[in-house]
């Protein structure tokens, strides 16, 4: 047997087990691209909406997800620990404060993206949004309901009553 004959069978034998390897290896590789993705995506589309339930899981998961080996991911967890010590922050003034927020998340977002393969400006991560006046409007009138329930339940509020109809006290006794 010559040494392209063993060169052959050891080539045969193997492949199937580097093809196996080769696609496990891809497959993983997508689906971590895909965990990144989904998390990009949530919150792009939650970026009007930072108090919905999912773009807080988002951001919680940005840790699990990137990865501080890579140049551009470990920019993602740079600008994350920004925003997240921004977040913990309780003596700015709000207004600052609420700007300063929308800037790191925009920042935050940018960075995702280009570490993604989106090519995205900050312009468009600020101002590319649709959030209806009505969505805003119904929050207002929530957190008020909230609170007056919150300040009834707590006894800071009265809840008036006025009797408006009294039971006519002219109609005959109906017992026997």
């Amino acid at each position: 047997m010559s040494l392209t004959d063993i060169l052959m069978i050891t080539a045969t034998a193997l492949s199937p087990l580097i093809a196996v390897q080769v696609t496990r290896y891809l497959d993983d590789r997508n689906e971590e691209r895909g965990r990144k993705l989904q998390i990009f995506k949530i919150l792009m589309a939650t970026r009007a909406y930072t108090l919905a339930p999912s773009h807080v899981e988002a951001l919680n998961r940005i840790d699990l997800e990137f990865s501080s080996k890579r140049r551009q991911e470990k920019a993602v967890l740079d600008i994350w620990q920004q925003y997240l010590d921004h977040l913990g922050n309780k003596t700015m003034q709000p207004d600052a404060w609420a700007d300063k927020r929308v800037d790191l998340l925009v920042d935050l977002l940018h960075a995702m993206g280009h570490a993604l393969d989106y090519d995205f400006n900050k312009t468009q991560i600020k101002n590319g949004t649709y959030a209806p006046v009505a969505h805003g409007r119904i929050e207002e009138e929530q957190e008020k309901i909230r609170q007056f329930a919150i300040e009834l339940l707590e006894g800071k509020r009265v809840l008036p009553m006025y009797v408006t109809n009294f039971p006519n006290q002219n109609t005959p006794d109906q017992s026997p």
